[in-house]
């Protein structure tokens, strides 16, 4: 009776923690609501016999329970941990905690839908002073050892106890900031350039310097304990679902706020071991093109941060892909090249297994390759069409499959302008970057992302410039027109959020010199102060002073303009293959307002199936038609009506002449003059005095004639129907 019942429980029990490793996963790739996406791909990649480093997941409810239960967390989860944990530790031999061999282990989250940067990772939790001595042993490397514990502290001071504290410091005054202000000062004090040129006794220096900036800036101490490390960091990640960056996120992607994010507890590989280690970002076809290329970024005897923040220029992953720029920089393919077939193996086979271009995470462990992650890459609109047309062409997915891969957004992103060629051709050009989010872009330049908020909300047009971007400038990168940035690459996190919002994008302009507290820069000889005008061009990386004027898309050229052109534009091509094919899948019609020749052209062209709405009123706005509109109302005889009449006529005629041959055939509903009459005479003293002037009446008689014809309710006046029979 007692086992029966001690089994009913177990049952009962709901399961928070799914682990994964040895080819072996409780989840699946159809887990994400559950697993988050992360988590889901990491299972679905054991499965598939993908060398992944093992793990568990904290469930999306867990999320859910913690925040209903005043941010406490089930029961039952402090076992469910304790046990997927041991069976980390079995398939790894070594223990977490353990002072002779340690097992070190990463925290990251993992929503449903993909929020890059959005919320925390904390890598290397599990170093202690027990835990060090052992693991200096085992690799007998202890800049290495000490390299990590000083990565660890940094991000768990961040993350743990300053942001999921709710400590909320003035701009640039947070501790990750005053840690990296520590380590670039001691560098610069010992003629020391990059960090990989400390030694062990810098790191254990600025580790000290570190600890003693956290407990005078944070009034604690930081933890020495290791499972204090884990709860700390896992606690941590499940509020940063709630922190501001993630909550302006979600609105701008439609994210609801009930899923919650799943947390990944995974063993740590490095990849800064030594020259025979590396980290590294992959897309199994270019973000930026669509091009079916594998595409990508590394570095040798780095972690994985290094990368996507940008704090050193990446190297190209293979000799393909290569640039002007990065010609000369090792890749992958060159340097590891059976590391690289194997990488190239594992590509094919999950975006095979996805049918769609993945983004993926690698390390390089002493020589070994263990994958971190996989999933659906961001891709902005030219490349998006490219890949969904030609995966429908490759036989990987079919053609609602195609249709479903491509946003309206995105589609939007194709009618941006492109920088004038004679403008460009008489502009100076300062530097190139990386072209990381197509089209063309000029504003004012802004350091700071509260600043490029407030610059928009002027009116103004902005560029958020910065050495590199986080999570904390999203703001400014939704205000700004484009982004430009000193460092990181293509797969950085001002890359990939400004190709998920559509905003053009250039990265990694070395020669961008940027001074926050002067709030200046320097390009090359040229000095720049916040607030003066810069362009820049995301398709192919260049920087122009000034504002350089700008030309239509290559869409619009086509659709609008010079055909002959567009035709050799693959960007068109992709642009009608895809609305081709929704003309064909469409069970809907979509007419548009337009009230003019051009107009009715434009919607036409874009694929409008007639004209909904054509106002006649508007018709009598541009040039001098408003004067003869004017002269009709004003007029207190039929003659003079009658005049004005005959002056208004030839124009009318002309246009419905020209938006029936613009709508060769399809409907068109047209509507007589609506807006009561007042509407077309002038308000301001000034107006009335000009108009008075110009048809040689008394400023008097026009007034009285507004006041006279003013209306106080839109629906009861001389207008539409009334005014017509009249």
């Amino acid at each position: 009776c007692l086992t029966n019942s001690i089994n009913k429980r177990k049952k009962n029990i709901m399961k928070y923690v799914y682990s994964f490793g040895d080819g072996k996963a409780d989840g699946k790739a159809d887990m994400k609501n559950l697993l988050g996406g992360k988590g889901a791909n990491l299972a679905e990649m054991n499965l598939l016999d993908i060398p992944v480093p093992p793990g568990f997941t904290l469930t999306t409810e867990v999320c859910t329970e913690y925040y209903k239960n005043n941010k406490s967390f089930p029961n039952e989860l402090n076992s469910q941990v304790i046990d997927c944990l041991s069976s980390v530790e079995n398939i790894m031999n070594t223990k977490f905690g353990d002072e002779n061999d340690p097992l070190l282990l990463s925290v990251r989250s993992g929503a449903r839908q993909s929020m890059p940067g959005m919320m925390e990772t904390v890598l290397n939790i599990g170093l202690t002073s027990k835990t060090i001595p052992g693991l200096i042993k085992k690799t007998n490397n202890p800049r290495f050892v000490y390299d990590a514990y000083r990565r660890l502290i940094t991000m768990y001071a961040d993350v743990v106890m300053e942001k999921a504290a709710g400590i909320e410091p003035k701009e640039g005054d947070g501790i990750r900031q005053k840690m990296e202000h520590h380590l670039s000062t001691y560098k610069n004090e010992n003629n020391l350039i990059n960090d990989t040129d400390l030694s062990e006794s810098d790191w254990i220096t600025v580790i000290d310097i570190f600890k003693k900036e956290i407990k005078n800036s944070l009034g604690s101490d930081f933890p020495d304990d290791h499972n204090a490390q884990l709860w700390g960091g896992i606690e941590a990640v499940f509020k940063s679902w709630n922190g501001a960056r993630a909550i302006s996120y979600r609105k701008i992607e439609n994210i609801p706020e009930e899923w919650g994010t799943a947390v990944n507890v995974q063993t740590m590989v490095f990849g800064n071991t030594g020259e025979n280690s590396a980290t590294g970002v992959a897309f199994t076809r270019n973000p930026a093109t669509g091009e079916n290329k594998f595409f990508g970024e590394w570095l040798t005897n780095a972690q994985g941060e290094d990368v996507v923040a940008g704090l050193r220029t990446p190297n190209p992953l293979n000799e393909d892909t290569k640039t002007n720029e990065t010609k000369d920089l090792p890749s992958l393919e060159g340097s590891m090249p059976d590391i690289y077939d194997e990488l190239y193996n594992i590509r094919t086979r999950l975006e095979k297994h996805y049918s769609d271009m993945q983004d993926i995470e690698f390390t390089i462990e002493d020589g070994k390759l263990w994958m971190l992650q996989t999933r659906v890459g961001k891709r902005n609109g030219s490349a998006a069409i490219k890949m969904a047309v030609d995966m429908m062409k490759e036989s990987m997915i079919d053609k609602n499959t195609a249709l479903m891969r491509v946003n309206p957004n995105q589609l939007d992103e194709l009618l941006h302008p492109a920088l004038d060629t004679d403008s460009e051709q008489s502009a100076t050009l300062l530097t190139k970057g990386l072209p990381a989010g197509p089209g063309a872009a000029t504003g004012k330049v802004y350091f700071n992302a509260d600043r490029a908020e407030a610059a928009k909300g002027k009116g103004e047009e902005v560029l958020l410039v910065r050495l590199e971007t986080s999570p904390e400038d999203l703001r400014g990168m939704i205000a700004a027109n484009g982004i430009l940035t000193a460092r990181g690459g293509v797969s950085s996190h001002a890359a990939l959020v400004a190709r998920q919002m559509g905003k053009i994008c250039v990265c990694g302009a070395a020669d961008v010199q940027i001074n926050y507290a002067k709030r200046t820069m320097k390009i090359g000889k040229m000095n720049f102060k916040e607030g003066d005008f810069l362009s820049i061009d995301g398709t192919s990386g260049e920087i122009y002073p000034g504002e350089v004027k700008t030309a239509p898309s290559e869409v619009i050229q086509g659709l609008l303009e010079n055909k002959a052109t567009a035709k050799r534009s693959r960007t068109y091509k992709n642009f009608t293959q895809i609305m081709s094919w929704c003309a064909k899948a469409s069970k809907m019609q979509v007419r548009t307002n337009a009230d003019t020749p051009g107009q009715v052209k434009n919607a036409v062209a874009f694929g409008a199936s007639g004209i909904g709405l054509c106002r006649t009123e508007h018709m009598f706005f541009e040039g001098d038609r408003i004067d003869a509109v004017r002269q009709m109302i004003l007029a207190d005889n039929e003659s003079d009506r009658r005049k004005a009449l005959k002056k208004l006529l030839p124009y009318q005629r002309k246009d419905f002449e020209g938006i029936f041959k613009s709508l060769n055939g399809l409907p068109g509903t047209i509507r007589l003059l609506d807006p009561p009459l007042h509407e077309f005479l002038p308000h301001d003293s000034k107006q009335i005095s000009d108009l008075a002037k110009k048809l040689k009446v008394k400023p008097a008689e026009i007034k009285k004639r507004v006041d006279d014809l003013h209306e106080f309710n839109p629906m009861l006046g001389h207008r539409g129907c009334r005014l017509a029979i009249s």
